[in-house]
């Protein structure tokens, strides 16, 4: 029984204030020494309402559902990825429809079985279909942990644990990007994020005043960023009022890597144009085809136009914890600014993704505080220099680094190497596999995991590749994704590229994937295709 059920068999002896409302005072004591209940515009105030007795219990049920289906099920490679449902029948089937009364626990119970059941399994082994899978359960139990305790990591008084442990993690990664003399930085939710904060940032250090101002006494700015890019940069352009026409795109060669001499030749124009560069995006790690931008001679065209330099090393920063792959950065310490996520192939779950600048004099608080006095009183009892929420565009934010904390804690700097390095040679091992197979084609030799190829079925394979070979072809990974899906034996994702018909773009990243994984992602493409 809840405790207000209990109160509501007490008649309540109020006294009424002139506004109407009914106060009873808490000094009356009723008998056995219990204080009598107290009417406030209408409600019994007498104790909390919830039975935490009861609500453990139910939380127990719920975690044994979730280690049961989420985490166990959900990683056994005999089990499906997904249990595919179009969306009209699985509006039915969920009943989401939101009533007045609340519904048994036992019914919760299931609608928890049942979101679980029809959920996308990220953490199986076979989901290949973006940039993240696999599960760790080091960062699960940090995710659990941060989610309990609820925090918001804005002050030290709120989030003491949260604040220090995102500080380490910073360090640690700041030192990998190899600024020697430090910087700063923050977690954001999302890589996307992370670029806008980078070109609100750049824009600032180019043009202070613009903070108070605004954009109508500025020049007309504008950034650089390759072909290649991810479409956060022209979306916060246009979020920030740049605008996506003052976004000049940098042509890239056929790996999809930015070519310097093309990024030199726009900043001229652009200057003839009589507009003001003041930043460069470079990736490291394209979405598609896994392509890291020239560094260092992009570092050269920036310090030569002083113009801000920032990486989007969201997808491939992780190559930085390896000795054997770093160079693949080569010449990331020159840069202003750096997006990395760890929830991608260092699997810390998301969100987690960390912007970080080479600058130690405050630029990212000058930026973007705004002084609230509610929470950055100046007269704390302890160093208020721990108190970065003003660092942020964000009031509420959650402590993303903790769980990244704890897993790095748990495998320690070499094993997080060993998942890289380990990635990187199933890609290799995957890629020989896809040039031995008859049917199968590479784009281009992977340079990271993205291991991108064609499904060639035999009844194209005696075609000669001209017109309507390609658009027969197009046609082909479309049929075998749904047909994969419905199935649910895995997960892997398609698109075009440029003039290039549909081909399957394959991500590794779980160390729960296997060669055993790589051979069956070919043969079930086949299976699946070869009456096409």
């Amino acid at each position: 029984m809840r405790r207000d059920d209990r109160v509501q068999q007490e008649e309540p002896s109020a006294s009424h204030s002139k506004t109407g409302t009914s106060i009873e005072s808490q000094s009356h004591v009723g008998k056995a020494g219990k204080k009598c209940p107290v009417m406030v515009d209408g409600m019994l105030q007498n104790g909390p309402t919830l039975d935490i007795r009861a609500a453990d219990g139910f939380l127990r049920d719920a975690m044994s559902i979730i280690m049961e289906e989420a985490v166990n099920k959900a990683t056994d490679i005999k089990e499906k990825v997904c249990e595919w449902q179009a969306p009209e029948q699985l509006k039915e089937l969920l009943d989401l429809d939101l009533r007045e009364g609340g519904e048994a626990q036992s019914k919760i119970l299931q609608r928890c079985r049942d979101a679980i059941h029809y959920s996308v399994k990220t953490g199986h082994p076979r989901f290949f279909n973006q940039l993240y899978g696999g599960m760790d359960p080091y960062s699960l139990v940090g995710r659990f942990i941060t989610e309990a305790i609820n925090p918001s990591i804005y002050t030290y008084e709120v989030a003491p644990v949260f604040v220090l442990t995102e500080e380490a993690v910073l360090k640690k990664m700041i030192e990998f990007i190899g600024w020697k003399e430090g910087g700063d930085g923050i977690l954001s939710p999302g890589g996307s994020v992370s670029n806008m904060y980078a070109v609100n940032v750049a824009r600032f250090h180019h043009c202070p005043d613009i903070k108070e101002l605004g954009l109508s006494g500025m020049p007309r700015l504008v950034l650089f960023t390759s072909q290649e890019c991810h479409y956060s940069i022209s979306k916060a352009a246009a979020f920030l009022g740049i605008g996506t026409k003052n976004v000049y795109v940098i042509p890239s060669d056929g790996r999809g890597k930015m070519i310097p001499a093309e990024l030199e030749k726009k900043i001229k124009q652009a200057k003839e144009e009589g507009a003001v560069p003041f930043m460069v995006n470079a990736t490291a790690g394209t979405t598609v085809l896994g392509a890291f931008d020239p560094l260092e001679e992009i570092a050269d065209i920036c310090e030569r136009h002083n113009i801000w330099m920032h990486v989007d090393a969201c997808w491939g920063g992780a190559a930085l914890v390896s000795r054997k792959h770093c160079h693949l950065l080569k010449g990331i310490h020159r840069a202003n600014s750096v997006a990395w996520n760890p929830h991608k192939m260092l699997m810390a779950g998301l969100q987690c993704c960390a912007f970080m600048v080479r600058d130690k004099t405050g630029l990212l608080e000058k930026c973007h505080s705004a002084q609230a006095s509610y929470l950055f009183q100046q007269d704390k009892f302890y160093n208020i220099s721990y108190d970065i929420g003003d660092k942020s565009i964000q009031c509420s934010r959650k402590p993303d680094a903790f769980k990244f904390w704890l897993l790095w804690k748990a495998v320690g700097t070499r094993g997080l190497e060993e998942r890289v390095n380990r990635a990187l040679a199933l890609a290799r091992y995957l890629a020989e596999e896809i040039k031995k197979r008859e049917g199968f084609r590479l784009l281009m030799e992977p340079e990271y995991t993205n291991v991108c190829f064609w499904y060639i079925p035999p009844s194209l394979r005696n075609m000669s590749e001209g017109p309507e070979f390609w658009k027969k072809l197009h046609a082909v990974a479309p049929v075998i994704k749904e047909r994969m899906m419905k199935k649910g034996s895995m997960m892997v994702g398609y698109q075009t590229h440029e003039n290039k018909a549909n081909f399957f773009r394959q991500i590794i990243i779980s160390p729960q994937v296997s060669r055993e994984d790589m051979d069956f992602l070919l043969e079930e493409i086949h299976n699946l295709g070869k009456d096409l």
